[in-house]
């Protein structure tokens, strides 16, 4: 959350939630029974693919446990003049694979999407999802500061840093979060020879033919 100066909430419209499939069509109900072949474009070992694909074919979260990782993690990295929210870089997907890939973290998310609906309800009458913004930032404000936070919230305190990490990292590790911070990866060097104020810290100079015949990238 540090690295916004503000903590901002996507409008509903742009949350990313899995399609519903009731009052398809008949050929969408097909494809849904027999939903096309997952294929990967890594080169990873063969026994090593077919596990990510098994991943790929289950679903974990809820669509109500979706659309609240999906609010959490825009909370946690909204969009702005720099970069895409968290949702344009696809961490709700994120989270749900990891949970998925690292089964460790299922009952922790789940449980705290749990108490986070919990702790709404009795104090909104509403799961966190459909709560006003000004109540959702109430609840997130008092778990996302560990030092400042009450004893009470320890759990949801807990669960807020789970997210807050899985949200980082999914974000970092995407398209819009690699160059949101400007990384630029491996790429050609361009060399033009030894600055000028350092040939003059030295008192040397480069020949005429060394000038003529060295490449210049400028």
């Amino acid at each position: 959350m540090d690295r916004r100066k503000s903590l901002k909430l996507l409008a509903t419209g742009a949350i990313a939630v899995p399609a519903v499939l009731a009052g398809c069509n008949n050929d969408e109900k097909k494809q849904a029974e027999h939903p096309p072949e997952i294929s990967f474009n890594l080169d990873r070992a063969p026994e090593e693919l077919e596990r990510d694909r098994k991943l790929m074919e289950t679903t974990f979260f809820t669509e109500h446990e979706m659309a609240t990782i999906a609010l959490l993690s825009d909370i946690i990295i909204p969009k702005d003049d720099i970069s895409g929210s968290a949702t344009d870089a696809g961490v709700p997907d994120f989270i749900e694979f990891i949970v998925k890939d690292m089964p460790q973290y299922q009952d922790p998310m789940r449980g705290g999407l749990r108490w986070l609906d919990v702790y709404c309800m009795n104090h909104f009458e509403h799961p966190f999802k459909d709560c006003t913004a000004t109540q959702q930032m109430e609840i997130v404000d008092a778990i996302a500061y560990p030092e400042k936070a009450k004893p009470e919230f320890s759990q949801g305190v807990s669960f807020f840093t789970l997210v807050r990490n899985l949200t980082a990292t999914g974000f970092y590790t995407s398209r819009i979060g690699v160059a949101d911070i400007g990384y630029a990866g491996n790429s050609p060097t361009k060399w033009n020879g030894v600055p000028d104020e350092v040939l003059k810290q030295y008192n040397i100079a480069y020949t005429e033919k060394e000038l003529k015949e060295g490449a210049s990238y400028q």
